[in-house]
C-alpha cells in the first residue's frame, strides 16, 4: 500500500485530483451510494431545475460494467498519461495556466453537451487535452498496436477510430478533438504563428489561487519551444509510445 500511495503522490497536483474524481465517482455510482442518474448532465434538469452539480458530476462519472469497464480504463489511463505529461511539460511550473486550459475546454463542452443532449463529459474532456499534446508534440514519432507508427498529432484521429470499433460511437472523441483544437488554435497557433491577437488570457484570480512554481512566468509569453524539447527535458520522458501490451503508450 505505501508503495500505491508514493506513485499517487507522485502524480502531479491537478492530474492527481482529477484522476481520483474520475475513479470515485464512477465507483460511487457502481456501487450504488448514488444513482447515477443523479450525476449525469440532463440539459432539462439541470436548467430548469438548477441542478447545477450535473455539469460537474458529469465530467467525473461513466457508467462502469461489463460493457464499457474497458472503455473507461483506456481513458482513465489516457486522463493518467497526457494530463501528466501536459502538466509537467508544456506547462510545468505554470498550474494556473493548465487549470485555465481545463477550465476553458470544460465550458465549452458543457455548452456543447446542454446542446446536443448529452450525458457524459468525461471523454470528450480526456480527448481535449490528448489533442492539446499532440500538437503541442507533433512530430513526436509514436507507436500503436501492431507496431504501427505515425506523428503525434494523429494520436487523436486513431484513438477516434479505435474507441468506435470498440464502443461504436465517436461523438464524444470528436468534440473532445474539435474543443482541443479550439484551445490550441486561440492560445498557440492564431496568436504566436499567424501574429494574430490573444483571445486567452489567464485570469489573475487564477494566478492568486495557483501560484507559478520554479521560476515558471504567468501565460505564454513565447510559443513553448517546440514541446517536442520539453519533452526531452523531463527526466525519464519517453520519445515513443508503446501500446502493445499492457497498454502502455509511453515509456
Amino acid at each position: 500500500m505505501s508503495d500505491l500511495g508514493d506513485w499517487f503522490r507522485s502524480i502531479p497536483f491537478i492530474t492527481r485530483y482529477w484522476f481520483a474524481a474520475s475513479i470515485a465517482f464512477p465507483l460511487i455510482g457502481r456501487l450504488g451510494l448514488i444513482n447515477g442518474g443523479n450525476l449525469i448532465l440532463w440539459p432539462e434538469y439541470f436548467l430548469h431545475k438548477f441542478q447545477i452539480w450535473r455539469p460537474i458530476t458529469a465530467t467525473f462519472y461513466f457508467p462502469v460494467g461489463p460493457k464499457t469497464g474497458f472503455l473507461y480504463l483506456v481513458n482513465l489511463y489516457f486522463l493518467y498519461q497526457y494530463s501528466t505529461r501536459l502538466e509537467t511539460g508544456a506547462f510545468d511550473g505554470r498550474p494556473a495556466d493548465y487549470v485555465f486550459m481545463l477550465l476553458f475546454n470544460w465550458i465549452c463542452i458543457v455548452i456543447t453537451g446542454v446542446i446536443m443532449n448529452m450525458q457524459l463529459l468525461m471523454i470528450p474532456l480526456i480527448m481535449s487535452v490528448l489533442y492539446v499534446w499532440a500538437q503541442l508534440n507533433r512530430d513526436m514519432i509514436v507507436s500503436f498496436w501492431f507496431g504501427t507508427r505515425f506523428k503525434a498529432c494523429y494520436l487523436p484521429w486513431v484513438i477516434l477510430g479505435f474507441n468506435f470499433i470498440i464502443s461504436g460511437s465517436v461523438v464524444d472523441e470528436l468534440i473532445g478533438n474539435l474543443v482541443g483544437h479550439l484551445y490550441y488554435f486561440l492560445m498557440f497557433k492564431y496568436p504566436m504563428d499567424l501574429g494574430g491577437r490573444s483571445f486567452l488570457t489567464t485570469p489573475q484570480f487564477l494566478y492568486r489561487w495557483f501560484p507559478s512554481r520554479r521560476g515558471g512566468g504567468s501565460g505564454f509569453g513565447v510559443p513553448p519551444a517546440s514541446a517536442r524539447r520539453v519533452e526531452d527535458e523531463q527526466p525519464g520522458a519517453g520519445r515513443r509510445h508503446n501500446w502493445g501490451q499492457g497498454f502502455r503508450l509511453g515509456d
